[in-house]
């Protein structure tokens, strides 16, 4: 075994017992005035510009007249205790506060918001036309073929003429029906895969300075695609059982994993484990952040939904009846449609930033890191 530094050794009449660090309630450590230094009692020099020590013996962290500093390896907190929760200020080696893309521990709900809008602000170009490739068209081509074979037309017209049972092949259509609307629903989620895929390696590129096009995202994309939605209809298949459950469990299930699409992308293990881990281990600020996301979206699927539901009201209960009434449900349809395009970069933007900022707290990681994962 190789040899290893011996431990240090208590200050003078100490007992040798671990006690509070520096700055703590109950500590001896050095306070204001007195020069910072590591677990094992070296001394740390603070750059040009800045004070010695904050009180606590803690060196500060911040812009000096050099640029952000931060302490060097070692000036952390002893081994054995937690990295996080550290004094206002100060953050860990490796931490970068003002990281585009990772909120770090500490930042609360105003550092995951304000890279939110500087996601949005930086990526919109390229990920509005990556997203309506991939979410509004085959939404659009979905909804078409759900009114081809809609029968409710068929089925207002026997009721009138007799109410008392039900219409000729109620059971035949309504079979159709579903199907036609459970196998279009699934293989379009392969394409809105695709994009969401596409959409991430945007965010994280862009993070760090790197080109973009959609083209390229599309690409890779493509790539990442068949994984995702592989376990993305896993996840589908695990809340739809929880919604059968009395459907709170549904619900629950549906939080916890929302982040398993990010943790694929970006680690290729067990999303559906690390996703649970990463709910329960910070609880209240995932489900914070996500039920931001989720009134997001609400918001806008009721309010897309409402808009669509009156413009194309006027075309019948059976519109591709007649090529005139066709034309105008189908350009309905699509204009509709864009409004859900804004609701579908809010939600990809707050989930990838959500994951960010649930790395951060793991560990020290960074935009580099993040966009290096997704190569």
């Amino acid at each position: 075994m190789a040899d290893l530094p011996p431990p240090a050794a208590p200050p003078p009449g100490g007992s040798g017992q671990p006690g509070p660090h520096p700055g703590q309630p109950g500590s001896a450590g050095p306070t204001g005035g007195e020069a910072a230094v590591t677990p094992g009692g070296e001394p740390v020099a603070a750059p040009d510009g800045q004070a010695a020590a904050t009180p606590g013996g803690i060196p500060p962290a911040g812009p000096s007249a050099q640029g952000p500093w931060y302490p060097p390896a070692g000036t952390g907190f002893p081994p054995g205790q937690s990295w996080y929760p550290w004094p206002a200020g100060w953050y860990a080696p490796g931490v970068d506060p003002t990281d585009p893309l990772v909120s770090p521990p500490g930042a609360g709900l105003g550092g995951w918001y304000d890279r939110c809008v500087g996601v949005v602000r930086r990526g919109w170009r390229v990920l509005l036309p990556i997203l309506l490739i991939t979410h509004v068209l085959p939404a659009v081509v979905l909804l078409v073929l759900s009114l081809g074979v809609d029968p409710g037309a068929h089925w207002e017209a026997s009721f009138a003429q007799d109410p008392s049972g039900l219409p000729d092949g109620f059971l035949r259509d309504l079979a159709v029906l579903f199907l036609v609307s459970a196998a279009g629903g699934v293989l379009i989620m392969f394409v809105q895969c695709l994009g969401w895929a596409g959409g991430s390696w945007v965010i994280a590129r862009q993070a760090v300075g790197q080109p973009v096009g959609v083209g390229t995202a599309l690409r890779y994309g493509l790539r990442r695609a068949p994984g995702l939605w592989g376990w993305t209809l896993l996840a589908g298949v695990i809340v739809g059982v929880g919604l059968c459950l009395c459907v709170v469990p549904g619900i629950y299930l549906a939080f916890a994993l929302s982040l398993a699409g990010p943790v694929y992308l970006f680690e290729r293990r067990d999303p559906i484990g690390r996703a649970f881990g990463m709910f329960h281990r910070r609880f209240g600020m995932v489900l914070g952040r996500l039920a931001l996301v989720v009134a997001v979206v609400l918001v806008g699927d009721l309010l897309v939904g409402a808009v669509q539901s009156a413009a194309t009201a006027p075309f019948g209960a059976d519109p591709l009846a007649g090529p005139g009434t066709a034309v105008g449900v189908v350009a309905a349809l699509a204009v509709t449609e864009l409004l859900s395009l804004p609701v579908d970069v809010l939600s990809l933007v707050g989930l990838v930033v959500t994951y960010a900022e649930q790395r951060a707290h793991e560990g020290p990681v960074s935009s580099a890191v993040l966009a290096g994962e997704l190569d």
